[in-house]
């Protein structure tokens, strides 16, 4: 397995082995969509280790009624009144289905525990039935798998830098994500004592080293499907047919609609 020491992944041969895994991906939405298997991928790791790229080039060309990304944002007054797994289990899949969450119910783990959003008390309890949680989906025959992204905190700053500069990423940047950089050993104790809590037989984790991104998404799309007993689904046959012939429609003329200005007639 690739070092965080190891050379930068050359761009032909990541778009090359990208695109043949991106194939093997379509085929496994497809055997997910036939047999009715249910699947939930976890993506999970420090702000800026490479989740969401990881995740959007795994969804890249699969159906959005097939697989999903669940991204939650905080919860309402009402969620934080409910069981803290109660609004997780809202987005789990139904039969052919695929779930690729984006932070999941580890940020009690993570985010909450450290930055004071909720009790110790609470953190203690998450930890005590997450595992329950999880072998429980697992033997309703839910297919889980869930990768933990490792930074280091050089590389880590140098994203949060680029982000900062760059006008189309700058988003990605909040005050919390940059009070992370303070937060480091914090962090890291908090990502160690969970994994000592729920990295359990039925649903272990698989840590990716993420300081070279595209290295990081090959190694986890092979891994998830060197993980699943998918099989390649003949496709239906299909057939172009002819164009029938005109029975006399006419278009109306251009001038009763609106169009869209030619904005790349001017560059």
């Amino acid at each position: 397995m690739a070092g965080k020491d190891a050379a930068k992944l050359p761009r032909k041969v990541y778009e090359s082995e990208l695109l043949r895994l991106q194939t093997e991906l379509v085929k496994l939405q497809e055997w997910v969509r036939a047999t009715g298997a249910r699947l939930v991928v976890v993506f999970e790791g420090r702000d800026a280790a490479g989740k969401g790229g990881t995740i959007k080039r795994v969804s890249e060309h699969l159906n959005p009624r097939v697989a999903r990304i669940a991204a939650l944002p905080k919860p309402t007054e009402r969620e934080r009144t409910q069981w803290y797994f109660q609004r997780y289990v809202e987005q789990l899949p139904a039969a052919g289905e695929i779930v690729l969450f984006d932070r999941s119910w580890y940020n009690r783990a993570g985010v909450e525990h450290v930055m004071g959003f909720c009790t110790k008390e609470e953190h203690q309890l998450f930890l005590r039935q997450c595992p329950i949680f999880e072998r429980m989906l697992v033997e309703d025959g839910i297919l889980l798998r869930k990768y933990w992204f490792s930074v280091s905190d050089t590389e880590q700053q140098e994203r949060f830098r680029r982000r900062l500069e760059d006008p189309l990423r700058r988003w990605k940047l909040s005050p919390m994500d940059l009070e992370s950089i303070t937060r480091w050993e914090a962090y890291s104790r908090a990502k160690d004592e969970m994994l000592v809590h729920t990295d359990v037989s039925e649903a272990p984790w698989y840590v990716v080293e993420s300081d070279d991104k595209r290295r990081a998404r090959l190694n986890t799309i092979a891994h998830l499907l060197g993980s699943l007993p998918y099989l390649d689904v003949p496709p239906p046959v299909l057939e172009l047919p002819k164009r029938p012939a005109s029975t006399g429609y006419e278009r109306p003329p251009r001038d009763l609609q609106t169009y869209v200005p030619d904005h790349a007639a001017s560059l």
